[in-house]
């Protein structure tokens, strides 16, 4: 991360135009029948993640609907296998046919089954068998679950709830594919009033501007900040791009009498703390 050059053409590119998988036939938007949905064979499902064991052999037959609506609701959504939730999600967007293929199809490329919601679009709309309707579950899904931990956030302070905010910045930041510089914006009782994407960058580097941060700060109310980013190498080691940058945020904030409590640099499944690191 390197401040404050910004470089041109950092930004991605927009998802390529919607097209309908192969269930999702442009018959169903004009009101016509729905076709089944053609099970997968061996040469349509997903490659594998290299080098990474596949959590399902074989993306074998799909059991009824019906009988996975009583399941989930008889039983909870405890009972249900990560592919069995997938699979139940995709039937909002395909009325009929046999999703259990997709579904674990989907988790083996990805690796999880938050690592497909998390997929970028471009990416899912690429994916022979996903089109509007399915990509738009998906992507509806992951957005609510992350409105949901924001939510539970707001309800207390957040320096009291740290493992509870490192959860939500994973669930924001681990799977992202570019560097994407967030601010956590609290009020005097350390809660949180917002958290604000202020850049989206290259897959190491992200533009950053001390007087953009101060100067949203002081719109919202702030009296304190906690900066996130990204890592996608997914090693979270703060370099000295990193350490310089939040020396500079440190030093704005501060004259205008605003905490700078810390710098978290979020990576695959690990963090650091520039506090912790005592680096700030």
């Amino acid at each position: 991360m390197k401040l404050p050059r910004l470089i041109g053409g950092f930004f991605p590119t927009a998802a390529p135009p919607a097209r309908a998988g192969f269930a999702e036939a442009p018959l169903a938007e004009m009101g016509a029948p729905i076709p089944d949905l053609a099970p997968l064979s061996p040469d349509d499902a997903l490659p594998e993640r290299p080098g990474a064991p596949a959590p399902f052999p074989s993306t074998g037959p799909q059991g009824h609907r019906a009988r996975m609506r009583e399941k989930l609701l008889d039983r909870g959504p405890d009972a249900l296998a990560d592919y069995e939730l997938l699979e139940m999600l995709l039937f909002f967007a395909f009325k009929q046919g046999d999703t259990k293929p997709l579904a674990k199809s989907l988790i083996n490329h990805h690796g999880s089954f938050a690592a497909v919601l998390a997929a970028p679009q471009h990416a899912l709309m690429e994916t022979r068998g996903l089109g509007t309707h399915s990509v738009a579950a998906l992507k509806l899904v992951h957005a609510a679950a992350l409105r949901l931990a924001r939510a539970e956030l707001r309800e207390r302070p957040l320096l009291g709830n740290w493992d509870r905010l490192m959860d939500y910045l994973q669930a924001q930041l681990a799977r992202e594919q570019v560097e994407q510089f967030r601010v956590l914006y609290l009020d005097t009782r350390n809660q949180l009033i917002a958290d604000e994407a202020h850049g989206r960058g290259t897959v190491n580097h992200t533009p950053v501007y001390p007087r953009e941060v101060c100067k949203r700060a002081l719109e919202v109310g702030a009296t304190a900040l906690i900066l996130v980013h990204n890592h996608p190498s997914g090693d979270p080691t703060p370099s000295k791009e990193d350490v310089a940058m939040t020396r500079e945020i440190k030093q704005a904030t501060a004259a205008l009498g605003l905490m700078l409590h810390d710098h978290v640099i979020v990576g695959n499944g690990k963090w650091t703390s520039l506090r912790q690191q005592k680096l700030i």
